[in-house]
């Protein structure tokens, strides 16, 4: 019986392939829409989301890898512009799909000694650590989806399933 990890490296893949996706829908908006504030928006723009879910993902990939914190706040604007917030996302989806190819099925229940952002120790398996990360990028590409069609576009679907067709 195959392990957990082969799912791990399929949902790695996913998360590079829905972020092209999403980013490919996103560089038809202008600026200003990029940019506008909108009351259903978490982190208040399509451009704050789409920082955020940069900013979490690097928060998260340091404490996998042991390296000293980068980022403070997940609200954090690491960039204002469309295309160095894409270079950056590309970069960070390449750094996940290596962590998570480089792992063995054990590394998956290891526990993980991490501070939270506010500076709370906590401990937890690697493998529901993961299983966060992907499932906090869902959550937050959704939103942004939808802040995309209340601009006024209709980006192309983000479900795994798509993925999985499209990739065989």
């Amino acid at each position: 019986m195959p392990g957990r990890l082969p799912d791990f490296q399929r949902l790695a893949d996913y998360n590079a392939w829905a972020n092209a996706r999403l980013y490919d829908a996103v560089a038809a908006l202008s600026p200003d829409a990029l940019r506008a504030q909108r009351p259903a928006a978490f982190f208040e723009s399509i451009l704050g989301t789409l920082n955020h879910l940069l900013v979490t993902d690097r928060i998260w990939l340091d404490r996998f890898q042991h390296l000293p914190p980068v980022h403070g706040q997940v609200d954090e604007r690491v960039h204002d512009d469309l295309d160095a917030l894409r270079a950056a996302r590309i970069a960070e989806d390449a750094r996940i799909r290596r962590f998570v190819g480089r792992l063995g099925e054990a590394d998956l229940d290891a526990q993980l000694a991490y501070k939270t952002s506010s500076g709370v120790p906590h401990s937890d398996p690697l493998g529901a650590l993961l299983t966060h990360v992907f499932n906090h990028q869902t959550h937050h590409r959704g939103q942004a989806h939808a802040l995309i069609q209340e601009a006024g576009l209709s980006p192309s679907p983000l479900d795994l399933i798509y993925y999985m067709r499209e990739t065989g």
